[in-house]
């Protein structure tokens, strides 16, 4: 069943069928319809967490109770509030399936076992951290340097088939426009 997360990890380390064994018994799987939180802002409630199948959506809620979408993360992803979870803060983000899901979670007591049990997990966690901020980086970039159709293209060549799964109301407040916008850019480049 978990696969997807064996060859996720394989690619950068190498693992046995015991150390595979103790890495899925401390893992757990979650699945959410479309629309269920696994993590509400301000709550206790961290995890990091491999998609296996769907999509979700990282947002804040403004004070004046609209969404920002900061990221969107899909199969063979992984996805994490990396200062809750690290530092055990109350969460900054929502995280919400928007799509049926399943993701394989663990929280960080768990993952401090594992790597004290399979110390070689230390080095693709570090390789994790590495692309979670470089991607954190890129999208600053992005949202600093280039157009909103830029931004859009961009997204849509990244994930050409989630981009039409993904409703106007979210990908115009991931892009940081407005719905009518969204819809001008999608006409010029239709």
């Amino acid at each position: 069943m978990y696969n997807l997360l064996r060859k996720n990890i394989e690619r950068k380390i190498p693992l046995t069928d015991e150390e595979w064994d103790i890495i899925v018994s401390k893992a757990e799987l979650i699945k959410l319809k479309k629309n269920q939180f696994l993590q509400i802002q301000n709550s206790n409630n961290s995890y990091e967490g491999f998609i296996l199948k769907g999509s979700f959506k990282t947002y804040i809620l403004n004070e004046n109770g609209t969404e920002t979408v900061i990221f969107f993360s899909f199969e063979n992803e992984w996805m994490c509030d990396l200062e809750s979870f690290y530092h055990q803060k109350p969460t900054t983000y929502n995280i919400k399936a928007i799509e049926d899901s399943e993701i394989v979670v663990i929280n960080k007591m768990q993952k401090a076992y594992l790597f004290a049990v399979i110390p070689k997990l230390i080095k693709f966690h570090v390789l994790m951290i590495e692309r979670a901020n470089v991607a954190i980086q890129q999208r600053l970039l992005d949202v600093l340097n280039k157009t909103s159709k830029q931004r859009y293209l961009d997204f849509k060549e990244r994930y050409p088939q989630k981009v039409s799964s993904i409703n106007n109301k979210n990908l115009s407040s991931y892009l940081g426009v407005s719905h009518e916008f969204l819809s001008k850019i999608k006409r010029t480049v239709s």
